[in-house]
């Protein structure tokens, strides 16, 4: 399996012939190394339906005739969009071809906003992703702040890489992030949302200075890990 990593909060999975990307903020991402006009997936996850994740799944799906799988409420609101979706809720999981999702509590809200009309959708249960494949598991906080279930998710799961928001303002911050690291008893952990827009500026490093040595890890746009 390779992960990588393409700036904001966009991971890609390659697996089992697969490319799987995690929410596509591409179009306005100044960080990311991805053309949203080119990029390949047969399989859309994402964490919750703020623009910043949801970003250009639309058109990447619809190029791509990719899987989206999100909440019910914005599996249905992108299904009108006529992209095929898979609806998922908190605590399910389900076993696909290219491996197993399983859904996680996250906390933080979820909406579309849409400023030409002043309306804001609900979008669902902000959600984090549990995803294995070839015996490994990747684990994305999406936006969360710190929860103490954390503890419990990584109690449950053999927890390869875990991609945890620094940012900060929206999201948890560097300490906030590595104590859920050490909660979520991470192999390694890639600090994400970060340095995008003017309020979640950070120090990546000083994530990974709060982590034992070789647990943290910061990656470059277009870097990747092989699991």
């Amino acid at each position: 399996m390779k992960v990588s990593y393409h700036g904001h909060s966009v991971v890609k999975i390659e697996t089992n012939g697969k490319t799987i990307l995690i929410d596509p903020f591409i179009t306005g991402n100044s960080n990311t190394d991805l053309d949203a006009a080119t990029v390949q997936a047969d399989v859309i996850l994402l964490t919750h339906g703020h623009g910043d994740h949801v970003g250009d799944t639309v058109d990447i799906a619809k190029r791509n005739d990719a899987l989206v799988i999100a909440s019910p409420e914005l599996a249905d609101m992108l299904g009108w969009e006529h992209v095929r979706t898979h609806p998922m809720s908190i605590g399910g999981s389900y076993t696909f071809d290219f491996g197993k999702v399983k859904i996680t509590q996250a906390f933080h809200s979820s909406s579309y906003v849409n400023p030409e009309t002043k309306t804001i959708i609900y979008t669902g249960m902000p959600t984090g992703i549990l995803f294995t494949a070839e015996d490994k598991t990747v684990y994305h906080a999406g936006d969360t702040g710190l929860f103490y279930d954390m503890k419990v998710i990584g109690e449950r799961n053999d927890i390869d890489l875990a991609f945890l928001p620094i940012g900060d303002n929206h999201t948890m911050g560097p300490e906030d992030a590595a104590l859920a690291t050490d909660w979520l008893q991470a192999k390694q952990a890639i600090p994400i949302h970060f340095n995008t827009f003017r309020f979640i500026k950070q120090d990546p490093q000083s994530f990974v200075s709060l982590l034992p040595i070789g647990v943290g890890k910061v990656l470059e746009p277009g870097e990747g890990i092989e699991l």
